[in-house]
């Protein structure tokens, strides 16, 4: 998973810039042609932002770009498979060239929520393929995407993750979900560590129990479940609140 490779890739020391205005920021937000992520996206167009809705499926993401549009958003669909690194490359080149900046990254692509598997019986296929989404897919994306923030010294990346894969959650269910959610925490934390001081804060969300596709009937509206991720997204350059985990705004345990 190397990086794309931007001319005069600055330190991560770099003197912090000014907060750009809401109007100039450029947001991804990757699995967002549905649910949660499509509901980030929308809070994220209202404040202003251009926001690069990033799906798998094509028209699936251009269907979601558009419903948003009407809004009076401004949205524009990305390819973005976060299991490829081609996607991966080719959008990191594309946003460069158009758009020259990157301010918002929103890590939400997620799946394999298992919760009829047990740690003694779940099918490795299964838990490799969690791993190659829901952490190595956020990885890879941050990794490449990195440079385009570290150019104007101004940057949030956003871990969507969930309490579940807190060190001391309880529970047996869902292990291949879990361990790729605590693992993005901790991910989270060696990223915040290494970027201290260069103006990218980077955090890790749990947006709770929310009504989703994947989270079933049930849950709390997404909208509020959004609210606490597009906080992460827009938090101020001081305090610099970096390397934590929340919910609803409030600092949670690993």
């Amino acid at each position: 998973m190397n990086a794309v490779a931007f001319p005069l890739r600055p330190g991560r020391r770099r003197a912090t810039a000014a907060e750009p205005a809401l109007a100039q920021r450029i947001a991804l937000v990757s699995g967002a042609n549905r649910g949660l992520g499509f509901e980030v996206a929308r809070q994220l167009a209202a404040l202003g932002m251009t926001v690069l809705l990033g799906a798998r499926n094509a028209l699936a993401g251009e269907k979601a770009a558009r419903s948003l549009r009407r809004e009076g958003g401004a949205v524009v669909p990305v390819a973005l498979d976060v299991t490829s690194t081609n996607d991966v490359r080719e959008l990191a080149a594309r946003i460069e060239g158009e758009f020259g900046r990157l301010d918002v990254l929103v890590n939400n692509a997620g799946a394999y929520f298992d919760v009829d598997n047990q740690a003694s019986s779940v099918d490795m296929d299964l838990v490799r393929q969690a791993l190659e989404t829901n952490l190595l897919g956020a990885w890879q994306l941050s990794e490449t995407m990195l440079p385009l923030m570290q150019l104007h010294g101004y940057g949030r990346i956003v871990n969507v993750s969930s309490g579940c894969g807190a060190m001391d959650s309880e529970g047996a269910s869902c292990p291949a979900y879990r361990v790729s959610k605590a693992a993005l925490n901790s991910h989270t934390r060696m990223l915040a560590s290494e970027l201290s001081g260069s103006g990218i804060l980077v955090n890790a969300v749990c947006p709770g129990w929310v009504a989703t596709d994947m989270g079933g009937h049930g849950g709390r509206p997404v909208a509020d479940g959004a609210a606490g991720i597009v906080w992460a997204a827009t938090l101020p350059t001081r305090p610099a609140i970096t390397g934590g985990f929340f919910r609803d705004r409030q600092r949670i345990d690993w």
